[in-house]
């Protein structure tokens, strides 16, 4: 992992990710998280204030450590314990069956092997537990998506291996059978980067 990676692309994401429109989608996808649980891609820390009140620990992961320096504040300011791991979500330690809730907020984009790592979500996750998420992708109209695979490569050199065009909804519903899933733009956002995915997949009991 090189300079830009851990010194500059953090404090890009920092700013870019922390911005009022994308707290208000922050505070519904986790409004509802509970019990044992896991962030993927934990990134600055910016989903720390939107924890409900119930959640006194979480256990988290980033594979780029120089995210998790500008973290620190966050963490130090929370009433929540964070047991923070660097890690890829492609290969995870935890047991089978361990958590009731794992949180991936705008980061299936740029795991390398994204299929692999939904197949590592079902497995940590409890019978019945629920993978809370909210992701850009592939927008549904072709005129878009013509830029979006026009853009893609430039995209991943910038955003340090971020997708522009996956497809989110299918890459989870191919894991998960049962899934509660939104589509739409997100405001003030060009409309090849803002088209959004947000929803909850549980795991079968």
């Amino acid at each position: 992992m090189g300079f830009y990676s851990q010194n500059i692309l953090p404090y890009l994401l920092d700013w870019s990710l922390s911005v009022p429109s994308v707290g208000k989608y922050r505070q519904e996808v986790l409004a509802n998280v509970e019990g044992e649980v896991l962030e993927i891609g934990f990134g600055t820390g910016l989903n720390l204030s939107y924890y409900p009140e119930s959640i006194r620990k979480i256990i988290t992961i980033d594979s780029n450590p120089g995210v998790h320096k500008l973290a620190q504040k966050r963490i130090g300011k929370s009433s929540i314990t964070v047991d923070h791991r660097i890690l890829s979500g492609e290969n995870l330690p935890m047991a089978d069956n361990t958590f009731d809730s794992v949180v991936s907020t705008w980061t299936l984009c740029s795991i390398h092997y994204v299929e692999q790592a939904l197949k590592e979500i079902y497995r940590v996750l409890k019978p019945g537990g629920k993978f809370f998420f909210i992701e850009h992708g592939l927008s549904n109209e072709p005129e878009v998506q013509v830029w979006q695979n026009r853009l893609n490569p430039v995209q991943k050199v910038i955003g340090d291996g971020c997708h522009l065009n996956r497809n989110i909804r299918q890459i989870i519903e191919q894991q998960f059978s049962k899934v509660s899933l939104e589509e739409f733009y997100l405001e003030n956002e060009p409309k090849f980067l803002g088209y959004t995915y947000k929803g909850i997949a549980t795991k079968a009991v």
